[in-house]
């Protein structure tokens, strides 16, 4: 009987050794990450995203002095570079599709901007930006000193679009009119906590956002109707006596929301919580090392059964077991080597 294996990628930066985007292999029935090699040859690819049907992979790129996307078409676990588009001035930090793969969101953390694209149906090359929007304001943080948008995204039902600003503490909430994007609904933060990225409940009533400054949970009641966020939780993902320096990083649930996963880099962890179920509310459950040193970005695999974390500055993926009763976290790998390993998606059909 073949073994059920899945292709992931890896977004990284490539400040010292890194090529650009690698792919590797793992192997759910043995339990292995293996077969890492380089996918496609650009400069700092640190954020990627699949298309719904996987045909497609977009990825932060920079060309020279100017930022922008890469799109490439994904044939059997290889990536054929298909257009890049880019503007002056930094790269975006993340990037994301709706599902009909028709827009592309990014959030660019220098320039403090959402940017939205559009996407060609017929070859899944992507446009010149159709909107920029530039947000205002700062937090009382050394690192606040403006905007700095950090995730652009669709809400679960598609309605609208949201920004994360760790540089203002907001969440700001957008709908797409005819070519531009209009705010419709603004959440402030806690003063200084930095929010980062945000995952939703499957349930679609909850939102879990990671704040980058305070280190963080933040749980949140979404309103579909308005497009509008309320608070409910703050939890802390480091120990009350951490006092070295933390900057909190990505942020999962498990496929059957009874699980929020929040990334540490610093604390070199992931920290683990339960979810509550009618009221979305957390309580801590451990953290797991993730053997390496600054944990950019970590993903659940297709079958909810493993945890690939990317250590950034320690150059390793890690791959750890997941106990779908507990939660809790158990080390498989840790001699993965990737350079400056940022981001990790999963193709989730079976290669």
């Amino acid at each position: 009987m073949e073994s059920k294996k899945f292709t992931g990628y890896v977004g990284t930066y490539t400040k010292r050794g890194s090529k650009g985007i690698y792919s590797f292999t793992l192997d759910v029935e043995n339990g292995t990450l293996s077969s890492v090699k380089e996918a496609a040859h650009v400069d700092n690819p640190t954020y990627l995203t699949l298309s719904k049907d996987e045909k497609y992979l977009y990825s932060v790129a920079k060309v020279g002095e100017e930022g922008g996307l890469a799109s490439y078409a994904v044939t059997g676990g290889e990536l054929k570079e298909l257009n890049t588009v880019t503007a002056e001035g930094a790269p975006p930090c993340h990037v994301t599709t709706n599902t009909e793969n028709t827009e592309i969101y990014t959030a660019n953390y220098h320039k403090g901007t959402i940017e939205l694209y559009e996407v060609n149906e017929q070859d899944g090359t992507v446009n010149t930006a159709l909107d920029i929007v530039a947000h205002e304001g700062s937090g009382p943080h050394e690192r606040q000193e403006k905007p700095h948008t950090h995730y652009a995204g669709r809400t679960p039902d598609e309605k609208y679009i949201l920004a994360i600003d760790l540089g203002s503490d907001q969440i700001v909430t957008y709908v797409r009119e005819g070519k531009e994007l209009k705010q419709v609904a603004t959440l402030s933060t806690k003063e200084g906590s930095g929010p980062r990225h945000i995952a939703f409940h499957p349930n679609g009533k909850y939102a879990y956002v990671m704040t980058e400054i305070s280190s963080e949970v933040i749980v949140l009641r979404y309103d579909e109707q308005s497009g509008a966020f309320t608070e409910l939780q703050y939890i802390s993902t480091i120990p009350e006596d951490f006092t070295e320096n933390n900057q909190g990083s990505a942020i999962y649930l498990s496929h059957d929301g009874r699980f929020v996963y929040a990334g540490n880099r610093g604390h070199n962890s992931i920290a683990v919580f339960k979810v509550h179920g009618d009221s979305g509310l957390l309580t801590f459950v451990e953290h797991t090392s993730t053997e390496g040193d600054w944990p950019r970005d970590f993903v659940l695999d297709p079958t909810g059964e493993f945890v690939v974390a990317s250590n950034q500055e320690s150059d390793n993926l890690v791959l750890f077991r997941r106990d779908e009763e507990t939660g809790r976290l158990s080390l498989l790998q840790k001699d993965v080597t990737v350079p400056e390993p940022v981001c990790v998606k999963f193709v989730t059909l079976p290669q």
